[in-house]
């Protein structure tokens, strides 16, 4: 590995262990001309997906394009960017297990709304509103009546499960 500041091809491994994400291996290394310190990250190299964009093109799946617009939702929420690794490594996961060679990227954007609107409803109208092209104020109306209606059907069935918990205790 080369190092990053001095560029000598040698370096050695400092200290290996498990990274955040499962499939991933963090490395300390030192440079053996300038001594300095860095850290790299293995990651397994996965079968090639492509993606079939909206006008039937195809392109490699980029994992940094779904990280990036995940983050970009998640900007100012108390989400850590560890949750955030986390939701990526569980869509590329799925896509993985699906062990098809092209995917639509609606299928991938239906994932990535899917586990946002589980982990934060903000960061997940933020993301809808560009994935699904609002036009206008009407249709970020339209998508919150929807969340406040799940989450309403959510308290409800909460609310008789407590119920019936406590009817059949007594």
């Amino acid at each position: 590995m080369e190092c990053p500041y001095c560029g000598e091809p040698n370096t050695k491994v400092i200290d290996s262990r498990r990274g955040k994400i499962r499939t991933e291996v963090r490395r300390r290394r030192e440079c053996i001309e300038c001594s300095k310190r860095f850290t790299t990250f293995e990651r397994i190299e996965d079968i090639p997906v492509m993606v079939i964009k909206k006008d039937d093109l195809r392109e490699e799946f980029n994992r940094n394009k779904i990280l990036s617009g995940i983050k970009k939702a998640c900007e100012k929420r108390a989400i850590s960017i560890n949750q955030i690794e986390m939701l990526v490594e569980e869509i590329q996961r799925e896509l993985r297990e699906q062990n098809d060679k092209e995917v639509p990227s609606k299928l991938i954007g239906e994932k990535i709304m899917e586990k946002l609107h589980v982990l934060d409803d903000v960061a997940y109208v933020r993301f809808a509103s560009v994935y699904r092209d609002f036009k206008d104020v009407d249709d970020f109306v339209q998508e919150l009546k929807t969340i406040i209606l799940h989450k309403e059907a959510n308290q409800d069935n909460t609310k008789r499960s407590h119920q019936s918990n406590s009817q059949s205790d007594g």
